[in-house]
């Protein structure tokens, strides 16, 4: 038996029939390379197989009695396969665009909370002749790194070798406790949490004051609710468009090696602002100063806590869409980056987590239906206008389950008040871009991932 984190269950807290807080993945696959050819059936029995060794697959969520305390997870004893894994073939012609309807179609489904929080559709009827998986799994349960190291066993590195190896000791799952005792222990939690509180207001106190000394010295990374609005931050949906991309990862380690002080992040947002700013031109509405972008930290080495899964933190950044140079961009970000990252380890990395363990459903979800229905994310300062991810792959061909991985797209999810995510996972000299939008924010999506191979072009040609 596993508690939740604070910031596990804030996932589960904050989750609508509009704000879902999955996460998916769409995967581009050869079924040429596996042995004995593609079967779907035998497909889904060799993941089923797979699965039962991975924890992660095999737990369910448990409510504590009277809500005390965090959900913990529990091995769900009557697993199937069948009801996690499905199969569905395209409309005609089968093009990139029936895809990613499909796509936008599954994401904007909840999640059953009485299973293990993950499905997979595998989709036939590709005209290229691939087959697709869509993954969707609850950040309960996984953030991007976990994500990423948890698809990666049912991975290998040629097409009939041994699937990545599992380490034995994370098998067998905890003694499932019985009702009484998980009350006993929310109790407990409940009544520690004032001692939690008074401990941690005097490190927060001293992080907020050095925050506000870089602030003066102008050594602070990008304040929130600074962003200017757009039509993608407002109250959203539960309808979900979807849009994918390949740039070459190549090019942009070659930009960031011409560009002093650069890394591969800063050419990534360098890349996803200019494409940004082409798409919100397109529509006569960019505004005169900088989208603010939320960018997902992973504090996976750094964060003491040994429970939960996410272990993440944010920084913010301007994109600097007020530039029209993409070298101008690229070097105002970089310069911009190195500050916010100073300010960003200045910061505790388990802060964020810390603070989580203080997460009370009930506030968060009147709080969730307070802002859909007053439509409060239409009002007031705009916290960011986006969240961009960039997650480094593997450099080398995977085989998902015998099949080779053409692609990888991710995709996160959205929130009222930011209803646009672009997520960059970098595999075998490829950069896959997966953007996900409430598609009545954002019903045209391909207009900002046709713009990325543009941008990387205008901002190669800019730095040569």
């Amino acid at each position: 038996m596993d508690r939740l984190s604070g910031l596990d269950a804030s996932f589960l807290y904050l989750e609508t029939p509009e704000q879902l807080m999955h996460v998916c993945g769409l995967m581009l696959l050869d079924p040429s390379t596996i042995p004995g050819g593609y079967d779907f059936e035998r497909m889904r029995d060799h993941l089923g197989q797979r699965v039962l060794e991975i924890p992660t697959f095999m737990r369910k969520l448990r409510r504590v009695p009277m809500g005390l305390d965090f959900p913990v997870w529990e091995h769900d004893d009557h697993f199937d396969v069948q009801r996690h894994v499905h199969r569905m073939a395209l409309p005609a012609p089968g093009g990139d665009q029936e895809l990613a309807d499909m796509v936008g179609h599954l994401a904007g489904q909840l999640l059953d909370r009485s299973r293990p929080l993950w499905e997979m559709w595998v989709v036939e009827g590709l005209e290229s002749g691939q087959i697709a998986v869509v993954s969707k799994m609850h950040h309960a349960t996984v953030d991007g790194v976990s994500g990423a190291n948890l698809m990666s066993m049912l991975c290998s590195l040629e097409p009939g070798a041994p699937l990545i190896d599992i380490d034995m000791k994370t098998k067998q799952p905890g003694r499932a406790p019985g009702s009484r005792e998980l009350f006993a222990r929310g109790v407990v939690a409940t009544a520690t949490k004032p001692l939690h509180f008074a401990n941690l207001v005097k490190p927060t106190v001293g992080i907020l004051a050095g925050a506000a000394s870089r602030a003066r010295r102008n050594e602070a990374m990008a304040a929130p609710l600074t962003a200017p609005r757009t039509s993608f931050n407002g109250t959203i949906t539960g309808h979900r468009s979807v849009s994918f991309a390949d740039i070459d990862l190549a090019t942009i380690k070659k930009i960031k090696d011409l560009v002093p002080g650069a890394t591969v992040n800063d050419v990534v947002l360098a890349v996803s602002g200019g494409a940004l700013r082409r798409y919100l031109e397109s529509r006569g509405e960019l505004p005169e100063t900088s989208l603010l972008a939320s960018v997902p930290v992973s504090v996976h080495g750094k964060s003491s806590r040994d429970g939960g899964t996410n272990k993440v933190s944010s920084l913010f950044t301007r994109l600097r869409t007020d530039l029209a140079d993409p070298l101008e961009r690229l070097q105002a970000l970089a310069e911009a980056n190195a500050l916010a990252k100073e300010h960003h380890q200045a910061i505790p990395a388990d802060t964020l987590q810390d603070w989580a363990e203080f997460a009370a459903p009930r506030v968060f979800g009147l709080a969730v239906r307070a802002v859909t229905s007053l439509r409060l994310a239409e009002r007031g300062p705009v916290i960011h206008n986006l969240v961009i991810s960039n997650v480094p792959g593997p450099p080398v061909p995977l085989y998902f389950l015998g099949a080779r991985m053409d692609a990888m797209y991710p995709l996160g999810p959205v929130f009222h008040g930011a209803g646009l995510n672009i997520t960059v996972l970098s595999n075998n000299g490829v950069a896959h871009i997966g953007v996900i939008a409430c598609s009545e924010s954002v019903p045209e999506p391909w207009l900002i991932t046709d713009g990325f191979s543009a941008e990387l072009d205008a901002l190669l040609a800019s730095v040569s």
